[in-house]
């Protein structure tokens, strides 16, 4: 057979005998065997390479859909915990985890939590030394290559969590079914006889599925496996990502409902006082992304372990629980505080607390032992700090609503701490259904302080978390 070269030598007319005599290289082998009258390769464009190590073949499109279907429904059995566990707490059927909290006394919030902490406390102690060497780290899993973690572990660890969260503890809720979607894609390998390199795939496209799943994020939930787990963007990684990501949010709306997470966002109009806001505040952003990851990477290597671990959740739950007196809106992961920002709500004092107690209050949780994620309350510390600094601002330049700089600051928070822009502004605009018209000062604003973080330090709130190494 000819080379490329050789056939492109021959006298005569080089794209017919190319066509007629060479044939196209890739696996998986394409239906079309021969190559345009060009000659040249499909695989030139970069993206659209052979699978590499993780064949895609009939096998693991197979275990792919049966990992969706599970990380969807494991996904709606954590957001049953919590929505349950929730009403429970705090005693109400309809309304906002935030108005339920608001309306009960400032004793029943603080016990709440100090039942939370003990028994939050007490359950993690038993269930790490009933588990010990198992793994349920999803991140440390993938980037190390293994991507082997323990169902019991991961089951135990998520409704714990869960379970906390509903009680009040200011962690994220999206932990819980990114670590189920990814131990069940781990389950699964092993039943489908997978690689080692497809089970890596195959479980980081569920962790990023479980996201997508609980929070009708699809396309943010691939973009999230895509730049933070796997850091590649060639077809053979966003295909299986946007798949299981699909399946997953399908299967979850078997419970979860399929609107936007933030309902009844405006639709915020461009302007020129948030551009240059968008354009001056991205600097900002990025170093507060910076002193924000190494305040998750400081607790988290400090977390209190062991049976230390009862009595120290117990305290940190109780202190949040005190603040909550006077700051209810602390309690939960912060999706709701987010959303009263989105639509305008605040003072420039209410805000400007809310904005230096969340990431603090997040801290204390996560160091005292407690496992949750950290999605949602950096989604929140932006919001708060874009609607501090624009409500500000409009006194001076007035022009545009406080919502639409809570988009911008959220957006480009995430952006700058996950170390991934592109699923930084694709989660917001999916989470709200708005902000397509504010989008270009929302990207302006994320790649600004993305690339700040990026070059001033380079960890992301992801990396910050891993243990050292043994």
């Amino acid at each position: 057979m000819l080379t490329l070269r050789e056939a492109l030598r021959r006298p005569g007319r080089p794209g017919k005998q190319v066509g007629r005599e060479l044939r196209r290289h890739r696996v998986p082998q394409p239906l079309l065997k021969r190559r345009l009258p060009s000659g040249r390769g499909a695989t030139e464009q970069p993206n659209a390479t052979g699978d590499g190590d993780a064949v895609l073949d009939v096998r693991f499109w197979a275990a792919l859909v049966v990992t969706g279907v599970a990380t969807g429904l494991l996904g709606d059995l954590m957001m049953i915990v919590l929505f349950n566990v929730q009403h429970l707490a705090f005693g109400y059927h309809s309304g906002s985890f935030e108005h339920a909290v608001e309306r009960v006394s400032g004793l029943h919030r603080v016990a709440s939590l100090l039942v939370a902490g003990a028994a939050g406390g007490a359950l993690w102690y038993l269930l790490r030394r009933a588990t010990a060497g198992q793994r349920s780290d999803v991140d440390d899993a993938i980037w190390k290559g293994y991507a082997r973690l323990s169902f019991p572990r991961c089951l135990g660890t998520s409704l714990i969590s869960e379970l906390v969260i509903g009680m009040g503890a200011s962690i994220g809720r999206e932990q819980a079914p990114k670590v189920m979607g990814a131990a069940s894609g781990s389950v699964v390998s092993g039943w489908f006889g997978l690689s080692d390199a497809q089970r890596r795939l195959l479980v980081a496209c569920a962790a990023g599925a479980g996201l997508a799943a609980v929070y009708n994020v699809p396309v943010g939930g691939t973009f999230f496996t895509i730049e933070v787990l796997l850091g590649s963007a060639v077809l053979p990684s966003v295909l299986p990502a946007l798949a299981c990501s699909v399946v997953a949010t399908f299967t979850a709306w078997l419970y979860l409902p399929h609107h936007a997470t933030y309902i009844d966002i405006p639709n915020y109009h461009l302007s020129a006082t948030l551009v240059v806001l968008a354009v001056l505040v991205g600097p900002f952003v990025g170093l507060l992304a910076v002193a924000y990851i190494r305040l998750v990477g400081w607790v988290s290597y400090r977390r209190v372990n062991g049976v230390w671990s009862v009595p120290a959740m117990f305290a940190a739950f109780g202190v949040l629980g005190l603040i909550g007196m006077a700051y209810p809106q602390l309690f939960g992961n912060g999706k709701d505080v987010a959303h009263d920002v989105f639509i305008g709500h605040g003072t420039l004092l209410l805000l400007l607390a809310l904005f230096a107690l969340k990431p603090l209050v997040t801290a204390m949780c996560l160091q005292s032992g407690a496992a949750g994620g950290l999605f949602t309350p950096t989604l929140s510390t932006g919001a708060l700090f874009g609607a501090f600094v624009g409500l500000g601002w409009s006194h001076l330049w007035p022009g545009s609503p406080v919502g639409a700089f809570a988009l911008v600051g959220a957006s480009s928070m995430l952006g700058a701490s996950m170390q991934a822009p592109l699923a930084g502004v694709a989660l917001v605009l999916e989470l709200t259904h708005s902000g397509f018209d504010i989008a270009v000062p929302m990207v302006a604003a994320t790649v600004i302080a993305t690339a700040v973080a990026r070059y001033l330090d380079g960890y992301s709130i992801y990396s910050s978390r891993l243990p050292a190494d043994e």
